[in-house]
C-alpha cells in the first residue's frame, strides 16, 4: 500500500498538522489502528504533563449516592450516567462475592 501525506487536526488546539508517508507506514509496521490525534507540540505537552506525576494533576472527588443501600458517599472520579456507583462497603461485598457489575 503506497501513503501519502494526511492533514489532520489537532484534537487539543485544533491546529492542523501533518501526517507523513514515513510516520503512516510506521503506525502500518506497528499495527497501529487509530491515526495521530495531537500535533508534535501538544503530544509532548501531554508526555511532559503525565510524566511530572499525579501530584500535579487534580483529583476529582464526587458526592453521590450508593446504588446499592442509597448512603451518601464520596467517590474519586465522576460518575458515568447509566452506571452504579458504590460506597467503600459495597464495592468491597461486591468485590469479594464475585458480584459483576452492570
Amino acid at each position: 500500500m503506497e501513503f501519502q501525506d494526511r492533514s489532520l487536526r489537532c484534537v487539543d488546539c485544533g491546529a492542523e498538522f501533518i501526517w507523513t508517508s514515513g510516520e503512516q507506514l510506521f503506525f502500518a509496521d506497528k499495527q497501529f489502528k487509530n491515526e495521530p490525534k495531537r500535533c508534535k507540540a501538544c503530544k509532548a505537552n501531554r508526555a511532559n504533563r503525565t510524566s511530572a506525576g499525579p501530584a500535579t494533576q487534580s483529583r476529582v472527588e464526587t458526592t453521590t449516592n450508593c446504588s446499592a443501600c442509597g448512603k451518601e458517599t464520596t467517590v474519586p472520579f465522576r460518575p458515568t450516567q447509566g452506571r452504579p456507583v458504590f460506597c467503600k462497603e459495597c464495592f468491597q461485598q461486591r468485590k469479594f462475592t464475585g458480584v459483576a457489575g452492570a
